[in-house]
């Protein structure tokens, strides 16, 4: 128990919080233009959703996700009241690398069959797709479906294949709240511990967000090496624009939709 609220709450409640907390940092920090990766001009003209509109979205979805956390914590909450005793950090640590690889392996695979399937993609994946220039709290702007198939069944799987507490779990899922609005920034700022630890970053994921690339760069929040093993990599640099910014471009290789 933590100030009276149990470890199954701050599990549910915690990573939706931070979502907002974090991606309002973002906000607060106004344009910076010069770390952009789409002009602000770009995402006025290219993304079809307005702000408010994935606001509600991204509302809607954590609705379904609290209400699948809840129910999950009472199937494996024994009724006792007793707090699970957490493990070692050892133990832990192995817990959160199995919970990454967990994820990865089901958002890698679900994703790419969103965009294979074009019944799925243009009833339900093509909602997240209508923010061509990502920003932080669009991050889970998706089709209500999306959201349960990708991140709360993704969620669930990491949490009871790695045998993760209700207390490790908030760490694990605001640490990964975090990383997937960081993703969808939109921004490339320097000394982000992101982008030194992690390939797959906001230009990483910015290529995918594209036309060009939405074959392309599938893997998400942490690792990339689904799409290296098969073969849905495109390489990038981040060059600087003439009006300033930054931009990812892609380093040419076989850019045909597969």
């Amino acid at each position: 128990m933590a100030f009276g609220i149990s470890d199954d709450l701050l599990g549910t409640f915690v990573p939706v919080a931070v979502y907002w907390i974090y991606s309002g940092i973002y906000v607060m920090l106004g344009d910076l233009e010069n770390y952009r990766l789409h002009t602000k001009a770009e995402e006025k003209a290219k993304n079809v959703a307005s702000k408010s509109t994935v606001v509600k979205g991204v509302l809607v979805q954590q609705v379904f996700q609290i209400a699948i956390s809840l129910l999950l914590f009472t199937v494996v909450n024994d009724g006792s009241g007793v707090v699970q005793p957490q493990p070692s950090l050892l133990v832990i640590l192995g817990q959160f690398m199995i919970g990454m690889v967990v994820i990865d392996t089901w958002q890698y695979f679900m994703h790419r069959y969103m965009h294979i399937n074009k019944f799925l993609y243009k009833h339900i994946h093509s909602k997240h797709h209508s923010l061509v220039v990502p920003y932080a709290f669009g991050a889970l702007y998706n089709h209500p479906l999306e959201g349960l198939i990708l991140d709360t069944i993704g969620g669930v799987l990491s949490f009871l294949l790695s045998g993760m507490t209700p207390r490790t779990s908030i760490f694990f899922f605001s640490f990964a709240t975090i990383k997937t609005v960081d993703d969808h920034c939109g921004l490339w700022l320097p000394g982000n511990l992101f982008h030194l630890f992690f390939s797959n970053n906001s230009a990483y994921h910015d290529i995918h967000h594209q036309l060009y690339g939405n074959k392309y760069n599938f893997s998400q929040p942490f690792f990339v090496a689904w799409d290296r093993i098969l073969g849905t990599y495109m390489p990038y640099s981040l060059e600087k624009r003439k009006e300033g910014g930054l931009e990812a471009r892609p380093i040419k290789k076989d850019l045909k939709m597969n």
